[in-house]
């Protein structure tokens, strides 16, 4: 019987010259000596700063996802996984064109920025994100059984995989962000397979030329650059395409003569070039989209996950704003309070409890908590995008000052802020119907 796996994951200073297998060795007989059991996806503070060459190189450790449904899993009864990685500067972003000839003055387009993997500017976003369902743990296995499969060599003629996702739904649910805490994610997770990764963002809107019949051949010259890296086999390389409808209109459009004929050779480039990709192992293509159904078909045929993300349910807005008020009471600007789980909150709206069962008020925490709750529900529908701007809003226009403001006063204002801001929607959407 298979035992189940837990990912550790602990970031070197960034000073740290400690070779990974040094730092991995002495993290696992601390762990092996010290630790009975983890948490899943929370840091790890049990005692290791106290092993003097983990205090001296390590900036943190992270318990990751675990392939059981427990949260607390014994060590004992674990195989653990330790990925050991450094994240780059912020600096390290490149950006390339891909011009349309090769005399001077010809039309140079920015076509791409190029990420290194890890990056200090990536770190801790794919903890920050929050869905209503297990699309971050159905990404990660996707990547590892593609990855077992390639291993394996299994024929792609008669198993078929492209390396290709899609993520689609309405704009501001992550689905941007997601990729680029994905690409992070693999690169800390591949470590021990490759020396470094990329992400490669391409701009979408860029590659079409205002020069006619050219678009296809800047979508050409860019790939040809993106397999000068993928030739690197010691890297990882993940390819970014946010809104990918601009590149892939339904060629039934095109034909139809509702779309120019260049965006026909566009649709056709790229899938030549995909097609190629999906033989290189060290290499991931993903994709986003807010109107799914402008997409060509053969390229929707083509991606292996076609995920929706949508609009994060009460459950996911309560962990959201629970994250938000978290941080904020880190830099102390909100008065530190334990706040109940989504689970404890609910049951505890739903007894209809607002005094304790001896007639005494309820305590702060879960007086907050109720009202973290009822904040929840009032902000069904709203994208993530918009909820982590809440707190600075509701700051900037219900409290102000300086100094440190209680969790209530917080949640007040953001209340009284969410309450603005559907008025102004409603009052919006009554000005555009007129």
């Amino acid at each position: 019987m298979l035992r189940p796996i837990v990912h550790l994951e602990a970031r070197l200073q960034p000073t740290s010259t400690m070779r990974s297998d040094a730092v991995r060795e002495a993290l696992r007989a601390h762990l092996d000596a010290n630790v009975a059991s983890l948490e899943c996806e929370s840091r790890l503070d049990d005692g290791w700063q106290d092993v003097p060459l983990l205090r001296q190189h390590v900036a943190g450790v992270r318990v990751g996802e675990c392939t059981t449904p427990s949260s607390i899993v014994s060590l004992a009864q674990t195989d653990v996984q330790i990925h050991i990685y450094q994240t780059a500067p912020d600096s390290s972003v490149e950006e390339f064109s891909a011009g349309l000839g090769d005399e001077e003055g010809e039309e140079q387009v920015v076509a791409a920025s190029v990420l290194e993997l890890p990056s200090e500017s990536v770190e801790g976003v794919w903890e920050s994100l929050i869905y209503g369902d297990d699309i971050k743990l159905r990404l990660l296995n996707y990547i590892a059984t593609t990855l077992r499969f390639s291993d394996a060599n299994v024929d792609l003629n008669v198993v078929a995989w492209n390396r290709l996702v899609l993520l689609h739904g309405p704009p501001g649910t992550g689905k941007t962000t997601l990729c680029r805490a994905l690409a992070q994610k693999l690169a800390i997770r591949l470590s021990e397979r490759y020396t470094h990764g990329k992400l490669v963002e391409i701009n979408s809107h860029s590659l079409f030329s205002k020069w006619f019949s050219e678009s296809g051949k800047l979508v050409q010259r860019l790939f040809s650059m993106v397999t000068e890296m993928v030739d690197d086999e010691d890297g990882f390389v993940v390819i970014l395409i946010d809104e990918v409808e601009s590149l892939t209109a339904s060629r039934s459009a095109s034909m139809g003569g509702s779309e120019p004929s260049d965006a026909l050779r566009v649709v056709n480039a790229l899938l030549t070039q995909l097609d190629k990709l999906k033989h290189r192992k060290n290499v991931l293509v993903l994709t986003t989209s807010n109107i799914s159904e402008a997409i060509d078909n053969a390229f929707i045929d083509r991606a292996d996950i076609k995920a929706y993300v949508g609009l994060p349910p009460p459950q996911a807005v309560y962990w959201i704003l629970a994250s938000c008020l978290s941080e904020l009471m880190r830099v102390r600007l909100v008065e530190p309070l334990e706040m109940l789980d989504w689970r404890s909150a609910a049951s505890l709206r739903q007894e209809g409890a607002n005094v304790q069962s001896d007639g005494t008020a309820l305590s702060a925490s879960r007086s907050a908590s109720l009202k973290l709750w009822d904040l929840s529900v009032l902000c069904e529908g709203t994208s993530g995008r918009t909820l982590r701007r809440l707190p600075i809003l509701a700051h900037s226009r219900y409290l102000g000052g300086s100094g440190v403001t209680s969790c209530d006063a917080w949640l007040d204002a953001m209340h009284r802020a969410v309450t603005d801001s559907h008025g102004e929607m409603a009052r919006t959407a009554k000005g555009s119907a007129n």
